[in-house]
């Protein structure tokens, strides 16, 4: 309300030799059951003012901080995304006005082979699920894969935290939920 303009706090994506701001390229995983970190993590409540694919309007607290995040539509594994840092005070207001259930996880980050891999483990009407996921600089980047991934389930909308709004996982048939011995990933 003082007129300063807000920077955006999401890294740029070099490619080349261009610099793109606000793009996120990641993959997305399903991680094993008996997968136990050893790390801390960071709590997490987040829910969208906005679910359009084209436009989704993220609320987030993590920790002790929080941010507003806006998303545009995944080409691949790639899409648009401002991040802006907001007091938690405005956050949790927000978080009042955003459809339920929210979406409650813990987050660990953990390096791997060049990598860090962000995996949450989920709480609330979502708990079950686990899913790892990775930033790249490029969409055609090779990562090794940790041997706690079972399967990629990048683009797959289910998956989407702002899926797991409008249908959590604990409403999930075993279809699904791909109720199956474990597959693992090509590399």
């Amino acid at each position: 309300a003082n007129g300063a303009i807000m920077q955006p706090i999401s890294s740029s994506i070099h490619r080349r030799d261009a610099v793109l701001m606000g793009v996120e390229i990641e993959r997305k995983f399903l991680v094993r059951e008996d997968f136990h970190p050893d790390a801390a993590g960071t709590p997490i409540a987040q829910g969208y003012l906005s679910r359009d694919p084209a436009r989704t309007v993220r609320v987030r607290i993590a920790g002790e901080r929080a941010y507003l995040t806006i998303k545009g539509k995944n080409v691949g594994a790639a899409r648009a995304e401002f991040e802006y840092e907001i007091p938690a005070a405005d956050a949790r207001e927000l978080l009042a006005l955003c459809d339920a259930p929210l979406v409650e996880k813990t987050r660990y980050r953990l390096p791997y082979a060049g990598h860090l891999w962000e995996v949450d483990i989920f709480h609330g009407a979502n708990a079950g699920l686990c899913v790892a996921e990775v930033e790249l600089g490029d969409e055609q980047e090779k990562i090794d894969l940790p041997q706690w991934i079972t399967r990629e389930v990048t683009g797959e909308k289910r998956y989407y935290n702002s899926s797991l709004i409008a249908h959590p996982y604990i409403l999930w048939t075993a279809e699904e939920r791909g109720v199956h011995p474990l597959r693992s990933v090509d590399k």
